[in-house]
């Protein structure tokens, strides 16, 4: 009777902790939708190929642990001591000692094969993009070309380049694969759009690889803030650009209007994004005071708020 008891408290009790613990690693959104575990929704096919690496690989956690805290509980319980007499003990069990061997390699082996898979897909640069955008770091904004567009005036590629009165936003379109070209001209940056769940450091010309590119498939429009993630000095956290995800015809549009307005409009970024019906300004973040003159501790210096 006693020995019954134990059991299904043991029972009760491992499953109330596997709820506790599934559930609380779940927003409600989560619950409702694509499960995630806690993992960032995202917005480009890529992410969604992490995200479902992520589950899946949490479930097989989830087992491993189940399998595991079962076999505890029931060792616990079921050969707990009762008198001086130990419990027969086992070993040199060749069968258990090989599953204990060969089963944590097959788990391992095969996380590390979708592993490599998943990586190969983010990383794949063989699908033809349908755009191309040259992404140039320096101390401390980003200068953005759009490969697929000229200046009539100069022939040379349309862009659009920050300054610390405009935080510069990258234009890509929705549903197509924006291939990214990286590259700085001074130190080492990261070009980081953490909605994107992805990273690229960004190499000076002397010491970059060849081909230091990437290509992401944003699939949800909107406005998302993007960061270098890379210490690059003095105004390194305030290092930020905006990813603007528009439709395909508004991108055709956005590079149509700066070919007109040309390079030598230093305003051109603002008429363009105001010629396609969007905020002329970065909505996610904010241009950085580089007023660096002493003052005192009670003169308090305007924010984004005023």
């Amino acid at each position: 009777m006693g020995r019954g008891r134990s059991g299904r408290v043991a029972r009760l009790s491992a499953g109330t902790a596997l709820l506790v613990l599934t559930l609380g690693a779940c927003s409600r959104a989560e619950l409702e939708g694509n499960l995630g575990f806690g993992w960032p929704p995202g917005i480009t096919e890529q992410a969604q190929r992490m995200r479902v690496l992520w589950t899946w690989s949490t479930v097989a956690a989830l087992i491993v642990g189940v399998i595991v805290w079962t076999l505890i509980f029931w060792a616990a319980i079921v050969y707990r001591r009762r008198d001086s007499e130990l419990p027969r003990q086992t070993k040199y069990n060749l069968p258990i000692e090989a599953l204990y061997t060969v089963v944590p390699f097959l788990i391992v082996a095969v996380l590390f094969y979708y592993t490599v898979i998943t990586q190969t897909y983010v990383t794949d640069l063989r699908p033809p993009p349908d755009t191309t955008v040259s992404v140039t770091a320096f101390k401390w904004n980003w200068q953005f070309n759009y490969n697929d567009r000229r200046d009539p005036r100069t022939d040379d590629f349309v862009y659009t380049v920050g300054s610390t009165t405009e935080i510069p936003v990258v234009v890509v379109p929705v549903n197509k694969n924006v291939r990214f070209v990286v590259n700085s001209i001074d130190v080492i940056h990261s070009f980081w759009v953490p909605d994107t769940l992805f990273k690229r450091d960004v190499f000076p010309a002397a010491t970059k690889n060849q081909n230091n590119e990437f290509q992401l498939r944003p699939t949800v429009r909107g406005s998302y803030v993007g960061h270098c993630a890379e210490l690059c000095g003095t105004y390194h956290s305030q290092m930020n650009f905006e990813m603007r995800v528009v439709t395909e015809s508004e991108y055709q549009r956005y590079l149509n209007a700066l070919a007109t307005f040309g390079n030598g409009d230093l305003d051109r970024q603002a008429k363009a994004l105001s010629a396609i019906g969007q905020p002329a300004q970065a909505t996610t973040t904010y241009p950085f005071d580089t007023d660096r003159s002493q003052r005192a501790p009670s003169e308090r210096q305007p924010g984004p708020q005023d």
